[in-house]
């Protein structure tokens, strides 16, 4: 048990959350949450918070340009809540066990323990590397104003993060690696006719021997890690009335990519193995991310007790596939997205014991090495 569990600072926490789950934040809309976020952290005695857009951030006091800088992050964002919650999901009431309302899971647990280890280490001295802070924003959407802004801003004012952990709801355990995500929108065109005579050119027909020639194709690269990419044609769409012939026939394709490839380099091949359609890729920023399990920050998670799984969901981890991170919170994936979300106390508690343990690990390994 980590003796300097503050059992004021588990309550302090919990009121921080509280008061998070009752202001709206969506995506692009955090205003009011980052301000919380600033108001609580500097009433914490943390002197040096900042906020660039509506990211908040802080370094360690004790901040050495010469040492590794560790990221602990989570995200303020929420997704807007599903018509079918049977509460009021900004209404935070705490039954039992549980602390409803939306974001609590994803991932405002993870935020409020990550920044409560944060206080805890912010003034230590002589610890083999410095903090980072960084509650960030527009996660759930991976819009420009949150990561994907957020770490370039942190390389002009000279801060390189070195490695990671991202707070996710992952029960305690630490994802070492995640999958990208490329979705494409790909188009047939045909020629319309008329049915009855037989005319014109089916797009449908063309969409479908092209939709075989993906069912078929092979990536012979596997991941060491994430194993082997995976795709699938998930929507489809063509046809104005029964007689006439489609000239059109538009599909999507679900790309969970992995190292072997790069998004790019997956793009291109999906390019060549079709005949008739013209692939458009939404976007190839969702990068697979893999941590080498021999790192010195997977060696202090599994020193700490942690099981390491692969994950099956995206994160900002995608947004910083060149820093190698672990993602590891309290609460469940499955209790994303979904009615009444809920966290439970004694899963905040549990993480913010357990982060301690990680980070003094941490620092034992790199004074040993």
């Amino acid at each position: 048990m980590n003796k300097s569990f503050s059992s004021l600072l588990f309550r302090e926490s919990i009121g921080l959350l509280q008061n998070l789950i009752s202001v709206p934040s969506f995506s692009n809309q955090e205003d009011q949450a980052a301000e919380l976020w600033e108001y609580w952290l500097k009433g914490k005695g943390i002197v040096n918070v900042k906020r660039f857009h509506n990211n908040v951030y802080a370094l360690s006091e004790d901040f050495d340009p010469k040492k590794p800088t560790l990221l602990l992050n989570s995200h303020l964002d929420t997704v807007k809540p599903v018509d079918s919650y049977t509460r009021d999901p900004f209404k935070a009431e705490i039954i039992g066990d549980r602390l409803f309302g939306l974001g609590s899971n994803d991932a405002g647990a993870s935020g409020i323990s990550l920044a409560a280890t944060f206080i805890e280490f912010y003034k230590r001295k002589n610890l083999n590397f410095n903090i980072l802070l960084a509650i960030t924003a527009s996660e759930e959407r991976m819009g420009e104003l949150g990561m994907r802004a957020f770490l370039p801003f942190l390389r002009n004012e000279g801060i390189y993060p070195d490695m990671a952990i991202v707070g996710e709801p992952t029960g305690m355990e630490a994802a070492i690696g995640e999958r990208g995500l490329v979705v494409i929108d790909a188009t047939v065109a045909g020629k319309a006719g008329h049915a009855a005579r037989d005319e014109g050119e089916n797009a449908i027909y063309k969409a479908i021997e092209d939709i075989q020639s993906l069912r078929k194709l092979d990536f012979p690269k596997k991941s060491d890690v994430l194993g082997p990419l995976k795709l699938n044609v998930t929507m489809i769409s063509a046809g104005t009335q029964h007689n006439v012939i489609p000239d059109c026939c538009n599909y999507v394709i679900d790309v969970r990519t992995t190292d072997a490839y790069s998004n790019e380099k997956t793009v291109e091949i999906i390019k060549n193995a079709v005949r008739f359609s013209k692939i458009q890729p939404r976007s190839t920023r969702i990068h697979p991310s893999v941590i080498d399990e021999a790192h010195i920050l997977v060696k202090a998670a599994e020193l700490s007790g942690l099981k390491t799984f692969i994950s099956t969901t995206t994160s900002d981890m995608a947004l910083m596939y060149d820093i190698p991170s672990i993602k590891l919170g309290p609460g469940k994936s499955e209790r994303s997205h979904t009615a009444d979300e809920f966290i439970l106390l004694s899963e905040i508690e549990e993480a913010m014991k357990i982060y301690p343990v990680l980070l003094r690990n941490l620092d034992n390994l790199l004074k040993k090495n």
